[in-house]
């Protein structure tokens, strides 16, 4: 048997892989779910009741999918060009810092709603480009590796985001009121700086198609994205060829985080209202981590990403409500890495032709 690079991949092989992936990874979660006693039918059933047909079901499925959309584009737009941005989940939360920070001032000051609004989406990007950044140039003017650097920083991240409300009256922290000096919270933003919604679709969801779309014209259809795909095939051609290594890392890089960080200002804006600096609130969901999966999923192209997350934002959904005696405990995970290794193994059919035949031995090749 050997293993050859396919020099163009098919267009159905791209479409029908990945499908067939996932319709792999139901047929083994059913045997999972089999083999632990459970009746796997019923269980499908259930998650996608939970996912999308009960009252609130699709609501409560973009709140969590919304933030893994930016997660997706933002590792998405940086794996690319081979420029593994572990840290989205740290971008994140800058984002959500900055933004809340913006929104607490400018709503305190009687500010329109549009400027707020736009105010945070623009101190969101910042935040979250500013925290990429830092990684970004390590790996552009020292050769750090980015994935030690951005990884370790969301730690960094998280534990800025607990001080600023728990360990220090700051800024972001609730100091007036019983409940203030009973246990630290944080201050609500002012309701001038609701992010609006439309029945069911909050404005960061459109946010997020809305950037699923530049992101992929900007990949596909100008110089900038041209050259950074020489740069992740060819480090080497693209100098010959006069690109700036490092000017197009610290863009990219900067680009990334800004995607992420625009994720914190929608959860700032569209659901908590407030900082959330709970250990067990945000920074529990993990959706830096998740976005990761995400991108992979959806072969870092950004429209797919916005699909992948809502489907992966419908199964958190559906285990966070299905939660109880009559649902296996840990399905939605297992599912979760089932599907996953299996898009990767589909990966590995798109990207190579497995030829099966008699291997010539050396003597005879000589």
């Amino acid at each position: 048997m050997r293993i050859e690079r396919r020099l163009r991949q098919p267009r159905w092989l791209v479409v029908a892989v990945p499908a067939g992936s996932l319709v792999f990874a139901l047929f083994v979660s059913g045997l999972v779910l089999l083999a632990t006693g459970h009746n796997a039918l019923s269980s499908y059933r259930q998650i996608v009741d939970a996912a999308f047909l009960n009252s609130g079901a699709i609501g409560q499925t973009l709140t969590q999918a919304t933030p893994l959309a930016f997660t997706g584009l933002a590792a998405a737009a940086a794996f690319r060009m081979r420029l593994f941005n572990i840290g989205a989940e740290g971008q994140l939360f800058m984002g959500a810092i900055t933004a809340d920070a913006t929104a607490l001032y400018l709503g305190g000051h009687g500010w329109p709603t549009a400027l707020v609004i736009f105010a945070m989406v623009v101190a969101g990007c910042a935040g979250g480009a500013a925290w990429a950044l830092i990684p970004g140039a390590l790996r552009a003017f020292f050769k750090t590796n980015e994935i030690i650097t951005s990884l370790m920083l969301n730690y960094v991240a998280a534990y800025v985001l607990t001080y600023l409300v728990f360990n220090t009256e700051s800024y972001w922290r609730q100091t007036k009121g019983f409940n203030a000096s009973v246990f630290p919270t944080s201050k609500e933003i002012p309701a001038v700086a609701f992010w609006p919604s439309w029945h069911i679709f909050p404005l960061g969801s459109g946010i997020a198609v809305l950037a699923a779309l530049v992101l992929w014209f900007l990949f596909t259809r100008t110089r900038f994205g041209f050259e950074a795909q020489v740069l992740g095939d060819s480090p080497r051609a693209a100098r010959y060829a006069g690109i700036r290594t490092r000017r197009k890392i610290l863009a990219v890089m900067a680009l990334s985080g800004s995607v992420a960080g625009l994720g914190g200002a929608s959860q700032v804006g569209d659901f908590s209202h407030l900082l959330d600096a709970d250990p067990n609130g945000l920074q529990k969901q993990y959706y830096g981590y998740t976005g990761i999966v995400v991108a992979a999923l959806a072969r870092y192209n950004p429209l797919a990403v916005v699909v992948v997350a809502f489907l992966i934002g419908a199964l958190q959904n559906a285990g966070n409500t299905l939660q109880g005696a009559d649902f296996p405990s840990g399905l939605v995970g297992v599912m979760q890495g089932i599907i996953l290794f299996s898009a990767l193994g589909g990966e590995l059919l798109v990207r190579n032709r497995v030829r099966i035949g008699r291997t010539m031995p050396a003597t005879e090749a000589a």
